[in-house]
């Protein structure tokens, strides 16, 4: 593993799954793989479990974890070449990367996107300028496209609540919310279950909110969520905002929260969201303190997922 941006550099899903389930059991079976190493966390937008779960993963391998907040604690960075820097942008990602890559042995970056323009989000500039001039390997935090560590985790998760000898069926289904927010995680997390191959997959929305199809296909979409949620194993909740007319919120339709008596439709799902989530707006109070509810251990297992993508890369610089 050279970066950590996409399912593309996953390898072989189910043993890096497998990977950090034996880190959940053993946090420190590995704690001199990283000595005398040292990892920074750049921070383009705020976070909370990304950012304390990396750390954490990185400790447990042996590992400096150094965090920055990148235009807060910093000069803003700019990231067009050839850009006349006569705007808000102090430094340009081709002078500070290069010095980045001699502080680190890995870099792991948070971005987001505009929600503005669709080219220049999709286009992943930022993150793709840091791995062009930073020299070192790079573990995307979240991008404005995709979250592959969320996603990671998520396949965790689903792989060790599942016990049956069958595909699960999994639905991830829209939800409703006060503001516009990106596709990052319901893209990362289709491209993730559609590689892993090993569910049926049904993704439900209501008109105007398809996803890329470069991340959905081998998915059924359906925009009756009642029939997508029909024996369902596991419901995955997310919001996201418009992709044709891009980050736009055309329906907020109450409707579509999950409550306990849609999850009657469900084969008992077990119920997942990546956090933070906005109670009795994308999901019922009833449903997050319920038993079907596994966001709890989902957000725990974000270290294993982070401190088994760790170990890979270090294991690769050796």
């Amino acid at each position: 593993m050279k970066n950590f941006i996409s399912v593309e550099d996953a390898g072989n899903i189910n043993q890096l799954v497998q990977k950090a389930i034996a880190y959940k059991a053993n946090p420190l079976k590995d704690k001199s793989l990283g000595t005398n190493k040292r990892i920074g966390l750049l921070f383009l937008n705020p976070s909370m479990r990304t950012r304390l779960s990396t750390q954490i993963a990185a400790q447990n391998l042996g590992m400096e974890a150094i965090v920055f907040n990148v235009g807060q604690d910093g000069w803003m960075l700019e990231f067009e070449d050839e850009a006349i820097m006569s705007g808000s942008t102090v430094e340009h990602v081709k002078d500070a990367a290069p010095i980045l890559g001699r502080y680190f042995d890995i870099l792991g970056i948070r971005t987001f996107p505009s929600l503005k323009n669709k080219a220049d989000d999709y286009s992943e500039l930022y993150i793709k300028q840091f791995i062009k001039y930073a020299g070192i390997p790079i573990v995307s935090l979240e991008s404005a496209t995709l979250h592959p560590l969320q996603s990671l985790t998520d396949i965790i998760t689903i792989t060790e609540t599942f016990k049956e000898k069958r595909k699960p069926k999994i639905v991830l289904t829209w939800a409703p919310h006060v503001k516009a927010l990106p596709q990052c995680v319901a893209n990362s997390f289709s491209e993730w279950i559609n590689a892993w191959g090993e569910a049926d997959f049904t993704i439900t929305h209501p008109e105007d909110y398809e996803l890329d199809e470069a991340f959905t296909k081998g998915a059924d979409i359906l925009h009756n969520q009642d029939e997508a949620l029909k024996n369902a194993d596991f419901v995955y909740v997310k919001n996201w905002s418009t992709y044709a007319d891009y980050g736009r919120i055309y329906c907020n339709d109450p409707k579509w929260m999950l409550s306990n008596k849609k999850l009657q439709l469900t084969n008992n799902a077990k119920v997942m969201h990546c956090l933070p989530v906005r109670r009795n707006v994308e999901l019922s109070d009833e449903i997050l303190d319920g038993p079907n509810s596994v966001v709890t251990q989902q957000a725990t297992n974000r270290v294993w997922a982070a401190q088994a993508v760790l170990s890979e890369l270090l294991q690769d610089k050796k």
